[in-house]
């Protein structure tokens, strides 16, 4: 089956910088999407960037110029360097692997466990 096994997450101080890395195995093919998402304490997940198999990026306004989203095709692996981190960027991020049925259009979506990014002021 397919897994994602996100890395890299941890405690760091305010300005320091975490690079998160998520690994799918189980797979021979090439998600259509992969990302990150986060989840601070009572607040809702949300998107924090994506990429796309043609190198398209997505960032959440608050991390534009702050974080940056890399994949390798080859491996299915997706990357999340994030500098700059401020208090507010503690979260659990989760990595996310999307792929489309052309046909149905619909969209089927893997996801990591999640790892704990803890930023101190």
């Amino acid at each position: 089956q397919v897994q994602l096994v996100e890395s890299g997450g941890g405690l760091v101080q305010a300005g320091g910088s975490l690079r998160l890395s998520c690994a799918a195995s189980g797979s021979t093919f090439s998600f259509d999407a992969m990302g990150w998402y986060r989840q601070a304490p009572g607040k809702q997940c949300e998107l924090v960037a994506a990429i796309t198999t043609g190198g398209s990026t997505n960032y959440a306004d608050s991390v534009k110029g702050q974080f940056t989203i890399s994949r390798d095709n080859a491996k299915n692996t997706v990357y999340l360097q994030m500098n700059s981190l401020k208090p507010e960027d503690t979260a659990v991020y989760y990595c996310n692997a999307a792929l489309i049925n052309l046909a149905t259009r619909r969209r089927h979506d893997y996801w990591g466990q999640g790892t704990q990014v803890t930023v101190s002021s």
